[in-house]
């Protein structure tokens, strides 16, 4: 196992372990992640819209269990093994509850972004050299 790998699944843990309350009876949603130099810098959860019709709200469906978010949690940290070669960027943890199957099924996006700020300061060319590139 990768040093990042388990400094990073340590700090998804921890966010797991913070939106336990949120997830426990969540039917549908998104866990956010946004990594930075391979931290987390921001977490939440986007939950899917609360349906109402006619001014009426429709009978909520049973969640995830407390049981089925350490399973989401555990799935959540093992897919990280499928991340490579990236410090920043975000995850998404896409998850929904089949009320009347009792199952969840759960998807991973995994987004890297960098900033050429960054690195325009590392490996900007001289001047003349950026110009005469250019003829």
């Amino acid at each position: 196992m990768k040093l990042e790998y388990g400094s990073l699944a340590r700090q998804v843990e921890f966010v797991f372990r913070q939106l336990e309350g949120e997830l426990t009876n969540a039917t549908a949603g998104t866990v956010l992640i946004h990594v930075r130099n391979n931290a987390v810098g921001k977490f939440g959860v986007r939950h899917h819209p609360i349906e109402c019709k006619n001014g009426k709200f429709e009978a909520v469906d049973k969640g995830l269990t407390a049981a089925q978010v350490q399973a989401f949690k555990q799935m959540a940290i093992e897919a990280l093994k499928f991340r490579s070669e990236w410090t920043h960027g975000e995850i998404l943890y896409d998850f929904s509850v089949r009320s009347s199957a009792n199952t969840w099924s759960a998807s991973i996006l995994f987004e890297s972004n960098y900033n050429m700020a960054n690195w325009n300061a590392r490996f900007s060319p001289r001047k003349n050299e950026l110009w005469d590139s250019q003829l």
